[in-house]
């Protein structure tokens, strides 16, 4: 099955996870080529300037001078030994999964598919997917899988944002359609990755990825809920949780937030909740914690209208700062941010709303641009009420205590103040 290729490897998507994935094959020797239908993207990379958080312009630079180029036209694969797909897989507005990009990524492989090719789905998706839906369009040009091609699904563990683990140092699944297969997956990886754990097949490669999400997905959702109540009860629930964490066993700790955002904990137990439903099946559990973790925003919105009420102010014309309006602490990715929901909650109950993101330039809520301060200690001076929806490091939480005349913490991250009041 083997041929010569004047690519090593081909990543279409170039986004968080197709970028780094990039990075790191180019920086392992590996020649690399990213296709992205972005002309803007690709521009962007071959003039070495960097659109993803976790990637510095300088990286790119040197992935530059290592021999990675980006494109716009699928020809490319033609001349690839593996291909890597990592294009995003959103809900449609009716929260079912939209495997549009992946069909697309897929039917450009299929049109430049070789003998000898190795083909692998990162996206993430509901089991049976590359079995089911990227097999028969890679097959129905004639060439057959485990035969003539390799086809394999790998899920991305990319987390922005994080300072300890990257795509190097992260154990990477692989499983294919055949032994083979998963082979051929685990052989490019370990060119790159420190450690690679074979799964039996796709399928069991599809639902890890699930998995994963769905259990922070649940957790996630059970101390939302307890954070409803334990402040009825007089209960510290963030202390409560400190405790619990000392535990060295049969515990892990979950944190209240405002809402979930970013593309997996959202996004992916939907994924699997649809695959349930398709077989006739309740999945109480993920729709539960979907119920509970969207209605966060407007539970948060209720408690600064109570804490607003405590100084004798209704929320229609009081100020209102809202910090950070990321999903993440330290990243620019807005992606299902639950500021969002906070803030169309806030504005229409009639707030004065202004925001700080160091991370964002401009923030629109309701297609109107949010006003953006520049100082937030002296906007939270004057704003009736200071919200923290997200802990940046620039926000100097013990001065903003000190200097704010409301402050709620969305995030348990200040230290204990007569002026603040956690979620």
């Amino acid at each position: 099955m083997s041929r010569s290729s004047t690519v090593d490897l081909v990543v279409v998507g170039l986004g968080y996870v197709g970028l780094p994935l990039a990075r790191s094959a180019a920086g392992a020797g590996l020649k690399v080529v990213g296709l992205d239908r972005s002309r803007r993207v690709v521009d962007g990379l071959n003039a070495g300037s960097s659109h993803v958080d976790d990637i510095t312009d300088a990286e790119v630079r040197a992935m530059l001078e290592q021999g990675f180029e980006a494109v716009d036209g699928a020809e490319v694969i033609a001349d690839a030994a593996a291909v890597v797909v990592c294009v995003p897989t959103p809900l449609t507005e009716h929260g079912a999964p939209d495997l549009g990009a992946v069909h697309a990524a897929v039917d450009d492989i299929a049109a430049h598919l070789r003998p000898g090719t190795l083909v692998v789905l990162e996206s993430t998706t509901y089991p049976g997917t590359t079995d089911e839906v990227v097999r028969p369009r890679l097959e129905a040009g004639g060439l057959r899988v485990g035969t003539d091609f390799h086809l394999a699904f790998s899920p991305e563990r990319i987390d922005p944002g994080n300072p300890s683990f990257g795509l190097e140092n992260t154990p990477k699944v692989v499983g294919g359609i055949t032994a083979d297969c998963t082979k051929a997956a685990r052989a490019l990886y370990e060119r790159f990755v420190n450690r690679v754990v074979e799964a039996k097949g796709t399928r069991e490669a599809e639902m890890a990825k699930l998995l994963e999400n769905t259990y922070r997905h649940v957790n996630i959702a059970l101390v939302n809920e307890m954070s409803m109540f334990c402040r009825e009860i007089g209960v510290d629930l963030w202390d409560a949780i400190r405790c619990a964490s000392t535990k060295p066993f049969g515990f892990a700790p979950f944190y209240p937030g405002p809402g979930v955002g970013g593309h997996c904990i959202p996004i992916d137990p939907n994924y699997l909740s649809y695959k349930v439903r398709s077989l006739g099946i309740p999945f109480r559990f993920v729709e539960l914690a979907q119920e509970i973790n969207q209605r966060m925003p407007v539970h948060v919105v209720n408690r600064a209208a109570d804490l607003l009420n405590d100084q004798g102010k209704a929320v229609r014309g009081s100020r209102v700062l809202l910090l950070g309006v990321t999903y993440k602490p330290d990243i620019s990715d807005q992606r299902e941010s639950p500021a969002l929901a906070v803030a169309e909650n806030l504005l229409a109950r009639g707030a004065e709303l202004v925001y700080f993101d160091p991370r964002v330039e401009d923030w629109k809520v309701g297609g109107e641009s949010v006003e953006r301060v520049d100082d937030y200690l002296a906007a939270a001076e004057t704003a009736d009420l200071t919200v923290l929806l997200q802990p940046h490091r620039e926000i100097d939480l013990g001065e903003l205590a000190d200097r704010a005349r409301a402050l709620f913490d969305t995030r348990g991250k200040s230290a204990d103040h007569p002026r603040v009041v956690k979620l």
